[in-house]
């Protein structure tokens, strides 16, 4: 397998508080997770990976960098559900993270008294865990799957570190994104959201085929998702573009309650719609993020309704 102990993947765009910003130290992460080691293999180069087209291999490896950085040390979700990049989901609480310190005089407002809430939280319970780990944040985590949101519950009930500091609610009709879940009385610091991606199964299907043969330069006709992922996780009626409209159409209704609400936006075509929408909107500001690793560049956008002066009053009676 030869001697190199990092993976040549660079990851270098990452945010600079980013655990993983430098490649992957396989050494460090199979002496805390041993596993790790029966998914090492050679590549092209006879530098030491990771078989990134194993579902399997992709979850270990997670796991391994959930223990090895963030103390997180069970993390078990069923294998139908999508297992998220631990590098590229720190990065968009990073982001938020300096976000909401450009508003607060440049220092990042930490502890239980921030509320992240998170839309589409998932079976894995990702950006909570991260959020939680970093910065101490309380987090709400909502999800249209019962299934995913009991997956969430036991992960979180399952490690010291987050347990009574993330809430999971379920969203009873996904029709809505903040309807049923958000309450006159709640106070949200930031929204987070990772929209499905696509419209169709198809769709995840051409998109997962376009992977695999990027990663092994082979053809498939039957493609496996390598981060796995089932239907609701990817799919969504309209795809990201239709969920982001409903989610600024809803923002309106909440805009005493959330400070920022922010969305990643995956496809550079669909931002021309965004900034449409929220110009008809009219929120008091708009921020874009640019984020990305080496070979895919995606941006958050983020808005509030707050004036100058409400955000001063926010700041001060929360932060």
């Amino acid at each position: 397998m030869g001697n190199t102990t990092k993976m040549s993947e660079k990851k270098s765009r990452l945010h600079h508080r980013n655990k993983n910003r430098e490649n992957y130290d396989l050494v460090a992460l199979t002496a805390s997770y041993p596993e790790l080691k029966n998914y090492i293999i050679p590549n092209k180069l006879g530098e030491n990976t990771i078989d990134f087209l194993n579902p399997k291999a992709v979850k270990i490896l997670n796991q391994g960098i959930l223990n090895q950085y963030y103390g997180i040390n069970k993390w078990e979700f069923p294998e139908e559900n999508l297992c998220p990049p631990i590098p590229g989901r720190a990065d968009y609480i990073h982001h938020v993270a300096d976000l909401l310190s450009e508003f607060n005089f440049g220092k990042i407002p930490i502890g239980n008294k921030i509320t992240c809430l998170d839309i589409g939280l998932g079976a894995s319970c990702i950006y909570p865990i991260i959020g939680v780990t970093e910065y101490n944040w309380k987090f709400i985590g909502t999800d249209i799957n019962s299934k995913s949101i009991n997956s969430a519950q036991n992960i979180v009930n399952s490690n010291p570190l987050i347990k009574g500091k993330i809430e999971c609610r379920l969203q009873k009709n996904p029709e809505f994104i903040f309807r049923g879940i958000i309450s006159e009385n709640d106070k949200i610091d930031v929204v987070i959201s990772n929209p499905p991606f696509h419209s169709s199964i198809e769709e995840a299907n051409k998109s997962s085929t376009r992977k695999i043969m990027n990663l092994s330069g082979k053809k498939t006709k039957t493609p496996i998702l390598n981060f796995s992922g089932v239907n609701h996780e990817l799919v969504y009626q309209g795809g990201e573009s239709q969920f982001i409209e409903n989610m600024i159409k809803e923002s309106k209704q909440l805009s005493k309650n959330c400070y920022w609400f922010s969305t990643l936006v995956s496809k550079q075509t669909n931002l021309k719609k965004v900034y449409k929408l929220l110009e008809n909107i009219k929120p008091h500001k708009v921020k874009t993020i640019t984020l990305g690793t080496s070979n895919k560049s995606t941006r958050i956008v983020a808005w509030t309704y707050l004036s100058k002066e409400e955000q001063k009053m926010w700041r001060k009676s929360r932060w």
